[in-house]
């Protein structure tokens, strides 16, 4: 016998499962749909940011900057250590716990925001008196009848051509995060942001890493600046960055794999490796969805087509996250999976797109939100940039770690913050404040005039800030 909902929610990732939560504090009768599985076949709600991507990398940057921090820069504190050795089965034990906790810290909402919870593989069967008729696939089959459905089933790491994932060679983002040992030579196609950090993670540890990256710039989505610095750093710090490549024939073996490529200058490369990660974008899932036999418009890349309210062409059907348009972002994900929920309620959900942050989880961290110089310039604004480096910051030397600097762009005439681009200790955390004045369209002066503490590493904004007006007070 179907089970009657006002709102379906197809996938738990972080536009899912925080869509399906606010529905239910609106009152509606909610559920959510994933067919995720942890190794012992229990649910694994979360999605790829909790499962394979954002919670486990960060738990795995964080334990190899422990390793890092440890090898190489306790003794400036004075510290001692010898004889340091790694566990990797431990780490990666740990990183697999974290992702538990994860996972059934979303179950534990789900109950307590009386969200009914399906394990299995939610697909569109007809539309229906009453609204949707949503098969669920799993350990039990049910059918869902809801007023409202949310699609939210995500991405998935997009492949080279011809060379499938093995996750034992051919590594995506899931196998590059459970290589049973640390490989003495590990490759990196694609310089975006997984690439960065799951090659940090590795190099840390010991791997020597080459990234191969097919754009002839070096992190063109940062600002230009900000780039430079990421790369004369990451460099510095053991990796091997090539742009302007292009990939030839991958060969594979059991014990290596073989990269050819053409560097930037025509001359013939090639590079063999232990394992190979191949992080060059992702693709929208929409597999077993059942998109065909309702009529559920996708364009030709694959993503669901929406408005700019996250309306698909079916009446009463939404889409969220990395399945539509936008930044494949797990908040920007989020932020729509709220707004959504508040306009079935009859609200007016909102996201700004021009005020949703990036950031890099490398070390230095890197971090910004709006526009880069060079798009300003593109776009003829007139405007006035001011930066801060952290070496001039007292709490950045305390920490040991000086490296990069805050930068702010405002109108040159209102003085309204049209960017903030960080590269530096905490930067993900630091862009927050950016975010806020942005988001209330707030002037380079204001954050100039608010105080912050003393010794903090916020005081570098304040300082890229007073640097606008040409006026910073240390440096």
């Amino acid at each position: 016998m179907a089970k009657n909902f006002d709102v379906v929610v197809i996938g738990a990732g972080p536009g899912g499962y925080i869509a399906a939560i606010r529905a239910a504090q609106l009152g509606m009768s909610v559920a959510c749909i994933d067919a995720a599985s942890n190794a012992d076949g229990k649910p694994a709600p979360g999605g790829t940011c909790t499962n394979v991507g954002c919670i486990p990398s960060k738990a795995m940057l964080q334990s190899s900057e422990h390793f890092d921090q440890v090898n190489h820069h306790f003794s400036e504190h004075g510290i001692e250590v010898k004889g340091v050795s790694l566990k990797l089965d431990t780490l990666i034990g740990r990183k697999d716990n974290v992702v538990k906790q994860n996972n059934e810290g979303i179950l534990y909402l789900f109950k307590k925001n009386k969200v009914t919870f399906f394990h299995g593989t939610g697909t569109f069967s007809a539309y229906v008196d009453g609204g949707w008729s949503i098969k669920v696939s799993g350990q039990s089959e049910e059918e869902l009848i809801a007023k409202h459905v949310v699609v939210a089933t995500g991405s998935a790491p997009r492949q080279l051509p011809g060379l499938d994932f093995d996750e034992k060679k051919i590594l995506s983002n899931d196998g590059a995060l459970r290589i049973p040992a640390v490989p003495k030579k590990l490759g990196v196609i694609g310089a975006g942001v997984i690439g960065l950090e799951l090659g940090s993670v590795w190099r840390r540890l010991g791997a020597e890493v080459t990234v191969l990256e097919a754009a002839p710039d070096f992190l063109a989505v940062c600002d230009q600046q900000v780039a430079k610095e990421a790369h004369k750093v990451f460099t510095k710090q053991g990796l091997n960055i090539q742009t302007g490549v292009k990939i030839g024939e991958v060969k594979t073996s059991a014990k290596s794999v073989t990269v050819p490529y053409t560097d930037a200058a025509g001359a013939e490369q090639s590079i063999t490796v232990d394992h190979l990660i191949v992080s060059i974008g992702r693709v929208p899932h929409t597999q077993g969805l059942g998109v065909e036999t309702v009529g559920l418009k996708v364009d030709e890349r694959g993503f669901v087509v929406v408005d700019d309210d996250c309306r698909t062409n079916l009446p009463n059907v939404w889409a969220v996250g990395d399945v539509v348009r936008g930044p494949m972002l797990a908040h920007k994900a989020e932020e729509e999976g709220v707004a959504v929920a508040e306009r079935i309620a009859g609200q007016h959900g909102h996201v700004n797109f021009g005020t949703i942050p990036s950031v890099i989880y490398t070390s230095p961290e890197i971090a910004w939100v709006g526009k880069t110089e060079q798009q300003l310039k593109t776009e003829g604004v007139n405007y006035r940039a001011g930066s801060f480096p952290f070496l001039a910051n007292g709490r950045a030397r305390a920490l040991g770690d000086t490296t990069g600097f805050v930068k702010i762009l405002a109108d040159a005439k209102s003085d309204e913050v049209l960017g903030v681009h960080i590269i530096g200790p905490s930067a993900s955390e630091l862009i927050a404040e950016a975010v806020t004045i942005m988001e209330f369209r707030g002037a380079a002066e204001d954050i100039a005039r608010i105080c912050h503490a003393h010794p903090t590493l916020s005081e570098s904004v304040k300082e890229a800030a007073l640097a606008v007006d040409k006026r910073s007070l240390n440096f």
